[in-house]
């Protein structure tokens, strides 16, 4: 007679697929991949050339300032992801180690290359101090609006450091990734209501619940891909830059799906997998067009 519970035990393949992804939501090493795809998108829209120090820049710091975050929210983890704490107990001082070596490195990189604007470069370390220990993250709104805003700065500094900071191209995709990082960030919250709660920590979710906030993040979704439109037919900017409403569409998707019962892998690799998503529709469209 057939084990009635065999068919619903989890292939191997599938638990280990799991295991590796999880490591990489927890370990911050797919965040930072999702950072670099910022400057990716960026670098390939505005058609600049693909340099490798502007995308270590932008790996190092996010690496450095999540684990900071990772660290001092550890108490908060606990409650919310209790296997990211456990993970964070075990090896977040090595992981701190090795995100400052890399922050420090690309730094030392900067300044030895001449990099214009490399004291900039601090400005990660004022994120990290500013979100972990200045009390932002207790401000209703305000701590999604500041990571949004950390984001955006990710196609200024690209604009900065190849000479074309102030173009309408730079500015609309820092106000594009502000935005909707922004909205992942509300989402985001979804899934921390109790710990959140427990800590006393007003966030959309837990103040007006998670039904009108999956309502209003799918406004604000809509009404950002009727800006990137707008912005494209009426200043002339290239087609091309219709491909971030490739990403609206994701974001589209996920939304309705964001609930409190929703795991790590969930909102740490589908929800943060947005960016990886866009570079990826905008490395094809390149590879079409070239």
């Amino acid at each position: 007679m057939t084990n009635p519970t065999a068919t619903h035990r989890t292939p191997a393949w599938v638990s280990s697929l799991k295991a590796v992804l999880r490591l990489l939501v927890h370990s911050n090493l797919f965040i930072s991949i999702a950072t670099v795809s910022v400057a990716i998108t960026t670098i390939l829209l505005v058609e600049l050339p693909l340099e490798i120090l502007p995308m270590f820049i932008v790996f190092a710091a996010t690496m450095f300032v999540y684990t900071i975050n990772r660290l001092t929210d550890l108490e908060e983890d606990e409650q919310n992801v209790p296997q990211r704490a456990a993970l964070t107990k075990r090896y977040g001082r090595l992981w701190l180690a090795l995100g400052s070596a890399c922050y420090l490195a690309a730094i030392g990189a900067a300044v030895a290359l001449g990099v214009p604007g490399a004291l900039y470069m601090l400005l990660p370390l004022v994120v990290a101090l500013l979100y972990s220990l200045g009390g932002i993250k207790r401000l209703f709104l305000v701590k999604n609006v500041f990571v949004g805003l950390a984001w955006g700065i990710i196609p200024l500094g690209v604009g900065y450091y190849y000479d074309r900071l102030w173009t309408l191209e730079i500015l609309l995709l820092a106000g594009y990734v502000t935005a909707m990082i922004t909205i992942a960030a509300v989402i985001f919250d979804v899934k921390d209501i109790p710990g959140d709660r427990e800590e006393g920590i007003a966030t959309v979710p837990n103040t007006l619940g998670v039904a009108a906030t999956r309502r209003y993040s799918q406004i604000a979704n809509g009404a950002v891909a009727v800006a990137v439109v707008g912005l494209v037919v009426g200043t002339g900017l290239s087609l091309e830059y219709l491909a971030l409403l490739a990403m609206n569409g994701y974001v589209a998707g996920y939304v309705p799906f964001a609930t409190p019962e929703r795991g790590p892998l969930y909102y740490g690799f589908v929800v943060d997998g947005e960016h990886v998503f866009l570079a990826a529709v905008v490395l094809a469209l390149e590879w079409l067009l070239w």
